[in-house]
């Protein structure tokens, strides 16, 4: 069992509401060993845990069933290559994979595979089992959008054509390690409040004229929350300072992350260009093949693949776009550092 995250493979998989543990009959539910990553059968089969972060894990394993759950957001395609090689243990060896159908490489190829049986199931097919005030309020919201038709209708969707960027220019130029880098910064699209809009907090590196997005740790939370991740995210890729938009907080941003390490360099930037005019320039730079992701980010590629100038821009996006703008106007420093991605 291979879950995007441990704590997906825990909480969804295994103890969520339409997991293994609940789903299971009395009779043939299996016992979790949770400091041991595996699940005892009462038939004497066992079930071993994986995260799809960790693909080295994977190496050497050998089985005869495999659930791949969510594998359109894992973000090493070689995880799932190394849990196909340990898949030759019996008669049948089969696997399962449960996702959102984002339109990866991997999924594509899947849908175009003779040996693979397709099941679809939308939100609506749902309904008996969530709650009505989630109909009336998030469906209302995505209903009829490109977002929606994915997330709820279960639709593999090419390139919005109105979108700067495109999957193919990701797809061209992903890779799996990033070299050393001369410059690494955080890029953070803050939140004021804890039930707001998500904080983006973005990863970034540059090599010569080369540019790698390194980690995505946005999330939701109160000013306190992503203020920590940052300060994590900083210290983690050594970088040279947290880069923050001022519009939502102004001073506050600075205030915040201060409280967390006051140690931190902090750079305020003010939009005052109107969000296409600064994410043209970035959208180039990955249609040149200078724009380089290491492993995948399903939810901040949707957003720069789906977003449309003159919408709002989601937060992911917009903080990926202020790390790589100060990247680019920066010259880098001629010394390499020990900055690893």
């Amino acid at each position: 069992m291979i879950g995007a995250t441990t704590d997906d493979a825990r909480d969804i998989m295994i103890n969520g509401e339409s997991g293994i543990m609940a789903t299971c009959p009395a009779d043939e539910r299996p016992r979790y060993i949770q400091n041991q990553a595996r699940l005892d059968w009462p038939n004497g089969c066992q079930s071993l845990i994986f995260t799809a972060a960790e693909p080295e894990r994977l190496r050497g394993k050998q089985h005869e069933k495999l659930w791949a759950d969510e594998l359109g957001a894992w973000r090493y395609a070689e995880a799932w290559d190394q849990a196909l090689m340990g898949l030759r243990l019996g008669d049948n060896p089969q696997a399962v994979i449960t996702t959102t159908p984002r339109p990866t490489k991997i999924i594509r190829g899947m849908l175009n595979d003779p040996t693979v049986t397709v099941t679809r199931g939308s939100t609506y097919d749902n309904r008996a089992n969530l709650a009505t005030s989630y109909f009336a309020e998030i469906i209302k919201r995505y209903e009829g959008t490109r977002l929606g038709r994915q997330e709820l209708n279960a639709e593999i969707l090419d390139d919005n054509p109105n979108a700067l960027w495109r999957r193919d220019d990701i797809e061209k130029a992903r890779v799996l390690k990033a070299p050393v880098m001369t410059r690494v910064v955080v890029g953070v699209d803050p939140s004021a409040t804890a039930t707001g809009d998500e904080a983006g907090i973005i990863t970034a590196g540059r090599l010569g004229e080369e540019y790698y997005m390194l980690a995505d740790d946005s999330l939701q939370g109160s000013p306190l929350e992503w203020a920590r991740a940052a300060v994590t995210a900083y210290h983690r890729a050594k970088a040279d300072h947290i880069i923050a938009e001022s519009n939502q907080g102004g001073e506050m941003v600075t205030s915040v992350i201060k409280q967390v390490d006051p140690t931190v360099p902090v750079k305020l930037v003010h939009a005052s260009r109107g969000k296409q005019t600064r994410a043209e320039p970035i959208a180039a730079l990955y249609e040149q093949g200078h724009g380089h992701h290491v492993g995948a980010f399903p939810l901040l590629e949707d957003e720069l693949c789906e977003w449309e100038p003159g919408a709002a821009s989601p937060n992911r996006l917009d903080a990926l776009v202020w790390a790589y703008t100060d990247l680019v106007n920066k010259i880098p420093q001629r010394a390499a550092t020990s900055r690893q991605g």
